[in-house]
């Protein structure tokens, strides 16, 4: 059964840094596209940074400079590097990649910019 689990959510102070992983296990085939949304209480989950299978890199406005996609094909893991987090970054975070030609999605996990 081919998962996408992510790690690495938490509890920041403004101004910290997360890094999130998400690691596609029981498939054979390496992760292609890829891409971190993000979910806010009472909003719709929006595209938060996107990676072709070509390395090319795509941010929403609002987290350009300070979030990074990246990816790991050894590891079959895509990551997103958050730094200067701002409490409006606190949201449920979900990965989103394709394998082979089938498109999964992991199960979220939940960041908090807090003081």
């Amino acid at each position: 059964q081919v998962q996408l689990v992510e790690s690495g959510g938490g509890l920041v102070q403004p101004g910290g840094s997360l890094r999130l992983s998400c690691a596609a296990s029981g498939s054979s085939y390496t992760i292609r596209q890829a891409a971190w949304y993000r979910q806010a209480p009472g909003k719709q989950r929006e595209l938060v940074a996107g990676i072709t299978r070509y390395g090319g890199t795509n941010y929403a406005d609002s987290v350009k400079g300070r979030f990074t996609i990246s990816r790991d094909s050894a590891k079959n893991t895509v990551y997103l590097q958050m730094n200067i987090l701002k409490p409006e970054d606190t949201a449920v975070y979900y990965c989103n990649a394709f394998l082979s030609s089938f498109n999964y999605w992991g199960q979220g996990t939940q960041v908090t910019v807090s003081s």
